[in-house]
């Protein structure tokens, strides 16, 4: 209804009846409608039509309430349904005759753009200590100006409640919350308030958030803002994500971000190739898009992970047994192979392959003692032929051609 009334495209339709949830469920069927019992000591059944879901429920006032739940007897007033509700462009009616009911002064607070809760703001809030953040989230969403002092107050007052919430229902709303139109404004306020630290912890970045909201205007992504608020270290998307129980793949997103530190250089591209290369795509552009904010162009940074694709690395594990190396030894001079072919701007030179692999397959650390060598390197221990200088005679053997290797290296065909 408050959607309908502000011209917004409508998602989903719930529906209050008198019928209570058996009549329901018997008309729905007897219609042809699929029925599913979403929450029957609530009073509430999914009908499905055509696909659609429309969430039917009788009406209600409360008996007892918890701060996190609350217990209902079923009634056929609508005037005691509509005053247990949260806020009062939340109390709104619509009959099928289309005329809207408004029993807790609804339309006159649409009309002003103001989110305010119905009756005694404190006492909502203690029926359920959700509300705050509702109250917070629409505000962000709908309201102009600063929010309703008295729900400030009262929310301000019944802040220790929050920790009662669970985290996924937190998670839920603060998501919502972020992805609002006016969320810069209304996190700032929330800020100020004490009331965002008991929700994701540590020190919220309110300023960088703002500017960050302003660059995100066009297709909100509550994660990444999310990241904006509260993530600088890597330490802090580990904390988001057992505060608020972030899903499997919302965590990894964050943890892929990772270090906000050091930042990207927009003007340096063969250094944001080699940020795409380690991050991936997404974390990519995740990091860029949040370090954007410290000013520079960076329209043609963000649109590399578009237009440029690295090779794939041409080095592997059987270019290094050839040279004798196994176990540790081998997985060490793999990684240091693969830094220094990003560093060195993603080569495929034969040349230039052949040298990484023996620098790799010579550095230092791997003439460790006896017990350390590759099994080739023990067999040959009387001879004192260090792995360096096995590597050595094996790429120079590669580089005659001279028959040491009866095919090309494994990493030719990968080139």
């Amino acid at each position: 209804m408050r959607d309908a009334l502000l011209g917004i495209e409508l998602g989903d339709v719930d529906v209050a009846a008198t019928a209570l949830p058996e009549e329901t469920t018997r008309r729905a069927m007897a219609a042809g409608w699929k029925v599913v019992p979403t929450g029957l000591e609530h009073g509430t059944v999914t009908v499905v039509i055509s696909g659609k879901p429309f969430e039917v429920t009788t009406l209600r006032r409360d008996v007892e309430t918890d701060g996190r739940r609350a217990t209902v007897a079923f009634t056929r007033d609508w005037a005691e349904d509509a005053a247990r509700r949260d806020l009062t462009i939340n109390g709104l009616f619509l009959s099928r005759d289309g005329v809207v009911h408004d029993h807790v002064g609804g339309l006159a607070d649409l009309a002003a753009r103001r989110v305010r809760f119905i009756g005694d703001a404190r006492q909502r809030i203690r029926e359920d200590y959700l509300r705050t953040l509702r109250f917070f989230r629409f505000h962000a969403r709908f309201a102009e100006g600063p929010p309703d002092a008295e729900g400030l107050a009262a929310a301000i007052a019944e802040r220790d409640g929050l920790s009662l919430l669970s985290a996924e229902r937190v998670r839920a709303e603060l998501l919502k919350l972020l992805a609002a139109r006016g969320a810069s404004e209304t996190v700032a306020e929330m800020a100020g308030a004490g009331l965002l630290t008991p929700l994701v912890g540590g020190v919220p970045r309110t300023a960088h958030f703002a500017r960050f909201v302003d660059a995100d205007r066009e297709a909100p992504d509550a994660l990444l803002r999310l990241a904006a608020l509260s993530q600088f270290v890597s330490e802090d998307a580990l904390r988001l994500k057992e505060r608020l129980r972030l899903s499997n793949a919302e965590s990894r997103r964050l943890e892929a971000i990772g270090d906000m530190t050091p930042r990207l250089d927009p003007a340096d591209e063969p250094a944001a190739k080699r940020a795409l290369y380690r991050l991936g795509p997404q974390a990519y552009r995740d990091r860029a898009r949040l370090t954007a904010l410290g000013g520079g162009d960076w329209n043609a940074a963000i649109a590399l992970s578009d237009r440029w694709r690295a090779p794939k690395f041409p080095i592997a594990a059987d270019d290094f047994k050839a040279l004798g190396l196994e176990g540790r030894a081998l997985g060490r001079a793999l990684k240091h192979a693969e830094e220094a072919w990003v560093e060195a701007g993603f080569p495929t030179g034969r040349a230039e392959i052949e040298a990484l692999i023996e620098q790799a397959s010579s550095r230092p650390e791997r003439s460790a003692e006896p017990d350390r060598l590759p099994k080739k390197a023990k067999s040959r221990l009387g001879q004192a032929e260090t792995p360096s200088a096995a590597s050595a005679r094996a790429i120079q053997s590669l580089r005659r051609g001279n028959g040491a290797r009866s095919k090309p290296p494994s990493w030719a065909s990968r080139v």
